[in-house]
């Protein structure tokens, strides 16, 4: 009901008890004027009626009048009750609502009913719920990234990344390459990936050689120039065909025990530790950090761009994937359902209990901030239909009353 209906309907039912009342009023003086002219037994009991009617309806209409006025403007004691009592009724109603309502034994019956999971999952399981919620996560994020200073996340990016790389232990981090290198025999791999590329190279310089010869040595190169690079060519490549086929190769053996013997040296070596150091500030500057992470970030807030537009997108995809899996979850998951209904309830219970005093103030408060005669207008708007009925048997019991005495007065002593 709104607050005009219930306006209408307290002027109504006010009318209707006001309008009882001059009721009585003109029976008892038609009853009197009657009894001037007529001497008949009823005109004395309607009398009675009417005029015990009116003394209770009076009666009545000062009581309650003095719940939120004073009467017809007289400042009478203990009338105007209300608002003159304004900050002892929020007080009392805080009081009144946390000791009868907000206690551990009215409120644990509700708590252990809660089914929380079981609303979310009948929302969740609606099709058009699902679009909804999948359109307001794409919209925040949308929301988020437009949000976001580009300079201040590359900045962020920029310094956290310069925070993670020297946070890394480099020695470490070397030797256990290394290590990792050999237990899976990776270095074979490498020599294997180099060896053809080398054999080629060197296939092809065979001039080079041929002139250095020729700079170095020039009688010995006029004489045998060709030959001997031809040679060193021959036998190289020769060598590197052995290494390629030989997997017990002694270069690769040492290659290996090479790589075995600087394991130690490097994770333990402060020189390796500033070799290590040194290279990683002279490849990793503030500047080409920026960079990076410039690149990163633009290329990243596209990407999330162009897939919050795209239905058929990865980031669309998997959100809708989520969605559908935590729909089937809150239905059928019991082990989950049990468990999210548990911490909820707990959690409700405990802030309900440990935020009871919160809610005495605040009502205590909020009613204190009312003015006096706001206070009183909004209750009488909640409660003053009811209290019409008060006036309107009040001057249906009075008037009965006042007959009972009238007739047991007449029946005693005529």
């Amino acid at each position: 009901m709104t607050e005009q209906q219930k306006i209408q309907n307290l002027k109504k039912h006010k009318a209707i008890a006001t309008g009882l009342f001059f009721v009585m009023a003109l029976v008892y003086f038609l009853m009197v004027y009657l009894s001037t002219q007529f001497s008949v037994s009823w005109i004395g009991y309607v009398e009675a009626f009417a005029e015990a009617a009116m003394v209770g309806a009076l009666a009545d209409w000062f009581a309650v009048t003095a719940l939120f006025r004073y009467p017809l403007g007289l400042k009478i004691p203990h009338t105007n009750l209300i608002e003159n009592s304004k900050n002892a009724i929020g007080d009392n109603l805080g009081q009144f609502v946390t000791g009868n309502f907000l206690t551990p034994a009215t409120i644990r019956p509700y708590i252990e009913k809660l089914e929380v999971v079981k609303y979310v999952s009948d929302w969740l399981n609606k099709t058009s719920n699902q679009e909804m919620l999948q359109q307001e996560l794409i919209n925040f994020a949308k929301k988020v990234i437009k949000d976001l200073d580009d300079k201040d996340v590359v900045d962020f990016m920029t310094l956290k990344g310069e925070e993670i790389l020297k946070q890394f232990n480099l020695q470490e981090l070397a030797s256990s390459s290394l290590e990792y290198i050999l237990e899976k025999q990776k270095h074979d791999d490498i020599l294997e990936a180099i060896i053809p590329k080398a054999k080629e190279y060197i296939a092809q310089s065979d001039i080079i050689i041929k002139d250095k010869i020729n700079e170095k040595h020039p009688v010995i190169s006029f004489f045998a120039g060709r030959k001997i690079s031809k040679g060193v060519v021959e036998g190289v490549i020769s060598l590197l065909d052995e290494i390629e086929n030989d997997k017990e190769h002694p270069i690769r053996l040492n290659i290996e025990k090479l790589i075995q013997d600087n394991i130690e040296n490097i994770k333990q070596s402060p020189d390796w530790k500033l070799k290590l150091e040194a290279l990683r500030d002279d490849f990793i500057t503030q500047e080409r950090l920026e960079e990076y992470a410039s690149d990163l970030w633009l290329t990243l807030k596209q990407s999330l761009t162009d897939s919050f537009d795209n239905q058929q997108s990865v980031l669309q995809n998997y959100i809708q994937k989520n969605i559908d899996k935590l729909a089937y979850n809150l239905s059928h998951n019991q082990e989950m359902i049990f468990k999210i209904n548990g911490w909820v309830r707990h959690f409700l219970y405990r802030m309900i209990l440990r935020n009871v005093k919160e809610v005495e103030s605040l009502i205590s408060n909020t009613v204190d901030k009312w003015e006096g005669k706001q206070l009183s207008e909004k209750l009488e708007l909640e409660v003053g239909k009811d209290l019409q009925f008060i006036r309107i048997n009040g001057t249906l019991v009075g008037g009965l009353v006042g007959l009972i005495i009238y007739a047991v007065t007449q029946l005693i002593f005529h």
